[in-house]
């Protein structure tokens, strides 16, 4: 019997449930996700993906992992650079999947249904693995964290681009009270589903923090492990090596 309780935002449920409770929220907020994030982040969301991207360094042949790839933002990124490379967009979500389909009509990408914490690949075969927004999502972190080391290649590079905390207790302060009020107020009105920005906004709060999610990885084995503060720690970007 599994009576492991984890977090869904703020609430403690079943471990069992947790990732068909998160799938609901992103079939619900599917549709108007892109429109979302632009109106939350004022834009800068796109200014941190593409950064994230730029850090990776991508070589022709790059055989690419994106986990919980969403709408595809970060492919797009990636495609934009003309650099011949395969990339293997894994979410759970029918929906954003779907969309994804719809949006790249390219033999470069291959859409999969998969879970971060069990991906269908044989172990050292990406040389990059992506993750963008998803990790405080997923049930169990660990698990994530030791299958992205598995199915990368030896020297292969995981890259984490997630919310954070604020290193200025000014800015922090600023920011809680913007995700507790603005951000679920935003889901109200947009898109008609405040409940799904609660929980998006107590997601945040219940995720380790840069220092936390660095010991973590480094746990799983990754070397040189080292993160990147963006808007003053709001946002981090994560990178570990496989050795």
């Amino acid at each position: 019997m599994d009576n492991l309780k984890t977090s869904f935002g703020k609430r403690k449920v079943a471990s069992t449930i947790k990732t068909s409770l998160v799938q609901e929220v992103f079939s619900n907020v599917a549709k108007n996700y892109d429109l979302m994030n632009d109106l939350m982040s004022f834009g800068t969301h796109r200014l941190w993906k593409k950064e994230f991207i730029d850090m990776m360094n991508i070589q022709v042949e790059d055989r690419i992992i994106d986990v919980g790839s969403g709408t595809g933002d970060l492919i797009s990124l990636i495609l934009r650079k003309q650099i011949i490379s395969k990339i293997y967009s894994i979410d759970l979500n029918n929906d954003m999947l779907k969309y994804g389909r719809k949006r790249f009509k390219t033999k470069n990408v291959e859409f999969i249904k998969a879970n971060a914490e069990n991906l269908p690949f044989e172990s050292d075969y990406f040389d990059k693995y992506i993750i963008s927004f998803c990790l405080r999502n997923v049930t169990n972190i660990k698990k994530a964290l030791l299958e992205a080391y598995r199915v990368l290649k030896p020297c292969g590079i995981f890259f984490c681009l997630e919310f954070s905390s604020p290193k200025s207790n000014f800015i922090n302060s600023i920011y809680n009270n913007y995700k507790r009020n603005i951000i679920p107020w935003i889901g109200e009105k947009v898109a008609k589903n405040k409940k799904a920005y609660k929980y998006l906004e107590e997601s945040i709060d219940m995720f380790p923090n840069q220092e936390e999610l660095l010991i973590d990885i480094e746990k799983i084995g990754f070397i040189e492990a080292r993160y990147f503060n963006m808007f003053n720690g709001i946002v981090s970007i994560h990178i570990g090596f496989k050795t």
